[in-house]
C-alpha cells in the first residue's frame, strides 16, 4: 500500500505508463494534473478519466515555463519520448525533456515542498559488461550514438535531480524503469510487444532485428506503476531499479506471442539496431528491501491481457508497414 497523495501531477501523463500511473493515483483518492504536449501520445489515453472528479488535463511542453495550477504534494515528471521511432524523430526534444523538463518540474516539487519521482531509464546502463544490473553499475552508453539522445537526457536528468537534492534539499527519488508492456502501447512505436502482437495478430511476418538471442525483462504496467507509487511513498533518493527479473530472449518472446495468438507467422530477421543492448535485466534486490515492491503479473498473464486489448475492435491488431517494421528497436519507456 502506498501514501494517499492529495494531489498528484503527472509530467506526460498522457503516454503509456503515464495514464497507467493517473488511473491508479485516482483510484487511492489523489486529485491529478496530468500535463502533455501530446508529441508522442494523446489524450485517447486518459479519455475514460476526463469525466472523473479529481483529474485535469493540461496541454503543455514541459520545456516551458509551467503555468500556474495550484499546490500539489508529489510530482512525478515522466514527460519524454521513450520509444526509438519517436526519440530518433525529436532527438533534440528529448534532450530538452531531460534537461529543461526536468529543472522545470524539479522547480515545481521545490515549490510545494513536494515529493519529485523522475522516471529514469534502464538506458543508463547502456549495452551493460554486468549482469544482471545493479544500481551500482555505472554503465556502458555510446554517448554520441543515435540512441544517446535518450540515454545521456536521463543520465542528465538523474545528475540534476541529485544535485538538487543536495543543494536545495529537495525530496527526490530516482527509478530506473526497465522494459514495460502493456495495454495503450502504439502499434507504431517500434517496440517489440506491440510489434509482435500487431504483426501476429494478422499472420504477417514477425521482425527480429539482429539474431534475437539478444535478451529483455518484461514488467507488465501495472507492476512499473506499483513500484512508481512505492518509491513516491518512500524517502529513498534511488536510483532503484523497476523490473521483472524474468529474463527471456527476444526470439523467444516472439514465439510465446505467436503461440498465445494462435498465429501462423513465420519469423523473419532484420539488422540489429545501433548500440542495441545485447542482455538486458534488472537486480532488484534494492527494491524489494526498501520499497516492499516485486513484480507480481507473470509474462503469460500480462500478454494476455495485452494480446485481448490490441485484439480488441476498437484498437486494432493491423500488421505494421514494411518501412516501420524496418525501424524496429526494443527498449523500455518512461513516458
Amino acid at each position: 500500500m502506498f501514501t494517499k497523495f492529495d494531489r498528484a501531477l503527472v509530467t506526460g501523463g498522457c503516454g503509456f505508463v503515464g495514464s497507467h500511473l493517473c488511473e491508479q493515483l485516482l483510484a487511492a483518492g489523489t486529485a491529478v494534473v496530468a500535463l502533455d504536449n501530446f508529441a508522442t501520445s494523446a489524450p485517447d489515453n486518459v479519455s475514460q478519466l476526463l469525466d472523473r472528479p479529481g483529474f485535469e488535463l493540461v496541454r503543455h511542453d514541459i520545456t516551458e515555463p509551467l503555468p500556474a495550477m495550484g499546490r500539489f504534494d508529489v510530482v512525478f515528471h515522466l514527460a519524454s519520448a521513450a520509444s526509438p521511432p519517436d526519440y530518433l524523430r525529436l532527438p533534440i526534444e528529448t534532450l530538452q525533456a531531460g534537461s529543461l523538463g526536468t529543472a522545470n518540474a524539479l522547480d515545481l516539487a521545490e515549490r510545494n515542498r513536494a515529493r519529485f519521482v523522475l522516471a529514469s531509464t534502464s538506458e543508463v546502463y547502456g549495452d551493460p559488461a554486468v549482469h544482471p544490473q545493479t544500481e551500482q553499475y555505472w554503465g556502458h552508453v555510446n554517448p554520441i550514438g543515435p540512441r544517446s539522445v535518450y540515454d545521456e537526457a536521463k543520465r542528465y536528468a538523474e545528475a540534476l535531480t541529485m544535485a538538487v537534492r543536495r543543494e536545495r534539499n529537495v525530496d527526490t527519488g530516482i527509478a530506473r524503469i526497465f522494459n514495460t508492456y502493456g495495454p495503450r502501447m502504439r502499434t507504431d512505436d517500434g517496440r517489440m510487444v506491440p510489434t509482435f502482437i500487431a504483426q501476429a495478430l494478422s499472420n504477417a511476418p514477425l521482425t527480429i532485428a539482429g539474431t534475437g538471442e539478444q535478451t529483455r525483462s518484461l514488467c507488465y504496467v501495472e507492476d512499473t506503476v506499483r513500484g512508481l507509487l512505492a518509491l513516491a511513498s518512500a524517502d529513498h533518493p534511488g536510483p532503484i531499479n523497476i523490473g521483472n527479473p524474468h529474463e527471456v530472449s527476444v526470439h523467444s518472446l516472439a514465439e510465446e506471442i505467436r503461440s498465445a495468438i494462435g498465429s501462423n507467422s513465420p519469423m523473419t530477421y532484420i539488422d540489429g539496431a545501433v548500440d542495441d543492448p545485447q542482455r538486458r535485466c534488472p537486480d532488484i534486490s534494492l527494491a524489494e528491501r526498501e520499497l516492499g515492491w516485486r513484480p507480481v503479473v507473470s509474462r503469460a498473464e500480462g500478454l494476455r491481457r495485452t494480446i485481448d486489448w490490441f485484439a480488441a475492435p476498437d484498437h486494432g491488431g493491423t500488421a505494421l508497414t514494411g518501412a516501420v517494421a524496418a525501424r524496429l528497436f526494443d527498449d523500455d519507456v518512461a513516458g
